[in-house]
């Protein structure tokens, strides 16, 4: 056979992962990946790559064609695309859409007993705490691991993971992790939606100190290339000034994460500290900025157009 990306050889229906000597023997999992998006397409051609046997869904069925050529098998209804899973996948946009497709498609009564349902969408801690109580009246596991690092971590396999639920089903779900990123086990069901909330709340925050600071940078009669070159390395540094940063003096706002996106994770965040009774006032103050940025048509661009925004505010009557 063979070898496999990243370290891994198919062996019959086993995996030897060799990036740590000795061999540790891993058996691939029946995976059905139901949401094949931006961040769902990567991810699900990983698996394949890989060599795990994977079954792909999407309301949208061109989108889940797209990884047959990779060797998923697509499948008409979520239902049919789980019946014989081991572990599902969802990276759906919202909570809403999350528990349509577990409870209103059929997809909770197709599963196994004993079956693991992985969340990768972001989503209210207290919906992925919701879905895993009902799922467990079911006998079906469940962990809630949203990721951070966008389309270019899902494609390289570096995504940040943040997981919440047993750390039992964490522990079997570390060989499917490992395919995508980094995995960390945060806390009890709905944390890893809270580690991600954080998450983007400090996403979301930098990338308005950034596009605020270039944006008055260039208009002091500064060169914003120079002035980002200037200040990496200090305390200024960070991943949001090196890739964002780069793309608002690109003026490249193609988009990889939605403004969109970031606007209902900065709601969620504003929702979960109202339930927890903390004051977040800076949160307040982005969440108008990208609510403002998404009602002037920068919704479906990057979430660095934020930058257009702030421009906009300060042009010229």
């Amino acid at each position: 056979m063979k070898s496999r990306p990243r370290h891994f050889r198919f062996r019959r229906s086993r995996f030897l992962y060799s990036a740590q000597p000795p061999c540790t023997e891993i058996v691939a999992m029946q995976v059905t990946l139901l949401g094949v998006g931006l961040m769902g397409r990567p991810m699900g051609r990983r698996l394949c790559e890989a060599g795990w046997p994977l079954t792909v869904w999407n309301r949208t069925r061109a989108k889940a064609e797209q990884l047959a050529p990779h060797g998923a098998r697509v499948a008409d209804t979520a239902a049919d695309a789980v019946r014989d899973a081991e572990v599902v996948i969802t990276m759906l946009e919202h909570g809403e859409a999350v528990e349509h497709v577990l409870f209103d498609l059929g997809v909770a009564e197709a599963l196994r007993p004993g079956a693991l349902v992985i969340d990768m969408s972001s989503i209210k801690p207290s919906q992925a705490r919701e879905h895993a109580r009902r799922l467990a009246e079911r006998g079906i596991a469940h962990l809630d691991a949203p990721v951070s690092g966008g389309t270019v971590g899902a494609e390289s396999g570096t995504l940040a993971i943040m997981a919440g639920g047993t750390a039992q089903d964490f522990e079997r779900a570390r060989p499917l992790f490992a395919l995508l990123g980094r995995a960390t086990h945060v806390g009890p069901h709905g944390a890893g939606q809270l580690a991600k909330l954080a998450n983007q709340m400090i996403v979301g925050i930098t990338i308005g100190a950034v596009s605020e600071a270039l944006l008055l940078a260039a208009r002091g009669g500064a060169d914003m290339a120079k002035v980002r070159e200037a200040i990496r390395g200090g305390f200024a540094e960070s991943r949001i000034l090196e890739v964002h940063g780069q793309r608002i003096v690109q003026q490249d706002f193609a988009k990889r994460a939605a403004l969109s996106v970031q606007l209902k994770d900065m709601r969620n965040a504003l929702d979960t500290a109202a339930e927890l009774g903390v004051d977040a006032p800076i949160t307040r103050l982005f969440e108008q900025l990208y609510a403002s940025a998404s009602e002037h048509g920068f919704a479906d661009l990057d979430h660095s157009a934020l930058f257009c925004e702030l421009a906009r505010r300060n042009s010229p009557p």
